[in-house]
């Protein structure tokens, strides 16, 4: 089962959001374009082009930088 996570300006505004499906969470902005994975059993953050981009879940920050 597939859950959404909507990340929103503090007005309400959407900006994204993060879906988890199979144990791996994706990030896609408000368009709906994929912006980004990641995979909590190895622990790192992929961006939409599969370039690593760090440790840790860093969806959020790949959302919020345009």
């Amino acid at each position: 089962m597939e859950k959404k996570q909507w990340l929103r300006t503090s007005s309400g505004v959407p900006l994204g959001s993060i879906t988890e499906s199979a144990g791996k969470l994706r990030a896609h902005d408000s368009s709906g374009i994929p912006k980004g994975d990641y995979d909590p059993r190895t622990n790192v953050t992929h961006d939409s082009n599969g370039n690593p981009v760090g440790f840790g879940n860093l969806l959020a920050a790949l959302i919020v930088a345009k």
